[in-house]
């Protein structure tokens, strides 16, 4: 059916190929020079056009409904430092291995370094952080139409094949821009296919591997990751062999009660000797960064003899410093073949459980130092994360919102998500806005601090937010991981520069932007609160929790060290 929309061919032929390639989700921020992108995009009636005034936090938004939905999501800003506002979205995109599609208006070449205005030099602006870019100029001639099409075929195949990444196309557009024309039905434009290759092991390769893992001690560790229950159910296999253990942090979404889930938690509890004793053989490592510093101190001090990292990367991944080998294959389906090949070799061990006893003795610690502490940002946590119900999607911002969460039990939250690509505070906000506009299913709860949460406030005026979004502010002055972190923590300059008191207006932003606002400043006020905050609504809701900053950093820094504490109280109590 015939339609009326902009007379840009390249525009028109971006509209039907995106969605030919399955993008159903874009995000548009104004502009006067990428209104003919926006005008084939909306008069096509395909997509969930989701407009985001800032750049910044339009690029976040994104990443967060991709990291949802697993398909690509398009980004399209206008010319000029719009998009070099997309930078550190693109950047998180890029290490989380999401494909974003970034479309940039452009002005024609020879308008570049003339001073007009809005003319930087836009191709290949992004390129570190992008598979590839592609610069493609207004000329509605028949070569140039199929030059577009197929550069444009291939960005979109690229970003969603191998390593998902970022790809930028970057359009440059002629004035008039405003030339309306009727345009046929564009479902007849020419879409490449791509058939990928099987990318599986044969059974012999994958016996002859498991025959290596004979008589070690394995330990398996897990990044952040999506969701994957082939990855789920063969980690869970492994686990339950006497050989093996298996770390996960909240964020790796694997869930298993023969799984150590609180890294941090259990190593702070080992002795010399049990750290010692219980150095693995081979260790296994898939998924992204890790949160948990004391997992990698643990193992670059004690190094394995093998080191495998599962999953298909960007380059060799050596966290660790004793990488032997590198299997570029999918986690679930390398690991599902692995749970098989070695479930028939057998042998007696007891590495598994005395991995599961100290998990447990360090559960008990950490549980009395809990119960005895003050109020704090940990006893905050302490209250919340048991009260979060379980269809609930968790969005934590980085600084101490994720580090506190990865010392509670999480094994409950049905998705947890951090912008641990390059671990930014940058776009938090942005991203879980993005994220409960993707999940449908149940409220997505962003837990951030106030430093954080101020850095990216614009997010708020997002038109596309609804009653599923719920934020909980840690408002406890500011940087509190400053006041945590060694480099920082002991600076005359640390309250001048770092941790720099935070204020925000909290009240006045949630009524200003329609949040429903609710406050606690101490246990007892947040255990009644919280479910008001958590009650289904038609609007979105904002709670902030007052804690001590520096009483907060003391009970952080003690808890690494809980045991003698304890140990330490339990004498003068005796006494």
């Amino acid at each position: 059916m015939a339609t009326m929309t902009t007379d840009k061919k390249v525009c028109c032929e971006l509209a039907a190929l995106l969605y030919e390639h399955a993008v159903r989700h874009i995000v548009v921020s104004p502009g006067s020079r990428n209104a003919p992108i926006i005008v084939a995009l909306a008069r096509s009636g395909k997509f969930n056009m989701i407009p985001v005034i800032d750049e910044r936090s339009a690029g976040f938004v994104a990443l967060g409904i991709a990291s949802q939905s697993l398909g690509p999501v398009a980004i399209v800003c206008t010319s000029g430092t719009a998009l070099l506002n997309y930078a550190p979205s693109v950047a998180e995109a890029y290490y989380r291995q999401l494909p974003i599609i970034v479309i940039s208006a452009d002005r024609p070449m020879e308008w570049i370094d003339q001073d007009d205005s809005q003319t930087i030099r836009q191709p290949g602006a992004l390129d570190h952080y992008v598979k590839k870019s592609y610069d493609i100029p207004d000329i509605p001639t028949p070569d140039n139409i199929w030059y577009a099409n197929r550069v444009i075929n291939e960005a979109l195949t690229l970003a969603c094949t191998g390593r998902r990444s970022p790809v930028h196309i970057n359009l440059q557009l002629n004035e008039p821009l405003n030339r309306m024309n009727v345009v046929g039905d564009c479902n007849d434009v020419r879409a490449v296919r791509t058939l990928a290759p099987r990318e599986d092991l044969s059974v012999a390769r994958s016996r002859e591997i498991g025959r290596t893992l004979d008589d070690k001690k394995v330990m398996v560790v897990v990044g952040f990751h999506r969701p994957d229950q082939r990855l789920n159910k063969a980690l869970s296999r492994l686990a339950r062999k006497p050989g093996f253990v298996v770390l996960t942090e909240s964020i790796s979404n694997m869930h298993s009660s023969d799984f150590i889930t609180r890294i941090d938690t259990t190593l702070s509890a080992m002795t010399e000797k049990e750290e010692c004793e219980l150095v693995p053989d081979v260790v296994i490592t898939m998924g992204g960064a890790l949160v948990s510093r004391l997992i990698k101190k643990y193992i670059r001090d004690h190094k394995p003899s093998q080191h495998w990292h599962v999953g298909i990367s960007r380059t060799m991944v050596d966290c660790f410093k004793s990488l032997t080998m590198n299997v570029e294959m999918d986690a679930g389906i390398f690991m599902a073949q692995l749970a098989s090949a070695v479930q028939p070799h057998t042998y007696e061990s007891n590495y598994s459980d005395r991995w599961h006893i100290i998990a447990d003795r360090a559960i008990s610690t950490h549980d009395a130092y809990v119960a005895k502490s003050p109020w704090s940002d940990m006893k905050a946590f302490s209250v919340i994360m048991p009260m979060l119900p379980r269809r609930w999607n968790l969005q934590l911002s980085n600084g101490t919102p994720i580090r506190y969460v990865q010392l509670f039990n999480n094994t409950h939250i049905h998705r947890s998500d951090c912008n641990r690509g390059v671990s930014g505070i940058d776009g938090c906000t942005s991203t879980a806005i993005g994220a409960s506009i993707a999940y449908t299913a149940a409220p997505t709860l962003l837990i951030t601090g106030d430093m954080s949460a101020q850095y990216d406030i614009g997010a708020l005026a997002c038109q596309a937010i609804g009653g599923r979004f719920k934020m909980i502010v840690i408002c406890n002055g500011g940087g509190g991981i400053f006041r945590f972190i060694s480099s920082t923590s002991r600076l005359d300059e640390l309250d001048a520069y770092f941790a720099m008191d935070v204020e925000l207006p909290l009240r006045q932003l949630a009524e200003g932007y329609n949040f429903e606002y609710f406050e606690a400043y101490d246990e007892k006020s947040l255990r009644t609160v919280m479910p008001h905050f958590m009650a289904e609504s038609n609007s979105p809701a904002i709670l902030a929790v007052h804690t001590p900053a520096e009483q907060s950093a003391e009970v952080l820094k003690n808890y690494f060290t809980r045991h003698l504490i304890l140990h330490h109280n339990e004498k003068l109590d005796n006494n």
